[in-house]
């Protein structure tokens, strides 16, 4: 099965800063994806506030289908 987000840029430090629906095909900076989960349109993903900026992550669960990497 196909993972439905996958990171496609990081920064220099490591933080995910672009992602890509594999389901839809729509591209995502961080902050459009924080925005979509936050609305709900990501049940599998929640945000956390990583030093002090909303970061995008899994919710922890058996599966690794919807890990970030």
């Amino acid at each position: 099965m196909v993972k439905r987000i996958s990171v496609t840029t990081e920064s220099n430090t490591g933080r995910n800063t672009n992602f890509h629906d594999n389901y839809t095909g729509k591209d995502m900076t961080r902050a459009q994806f924080v925005k979509e989960i936050k609305h709900g349109n990501y049940k599998n993903y929640s945000v956390r506030k990583q030093n002090g900026i909303d970061t995008p992550i899994s919710k922890p669960d058996n599966t690794t289908n919807n890990n970030l990497d």
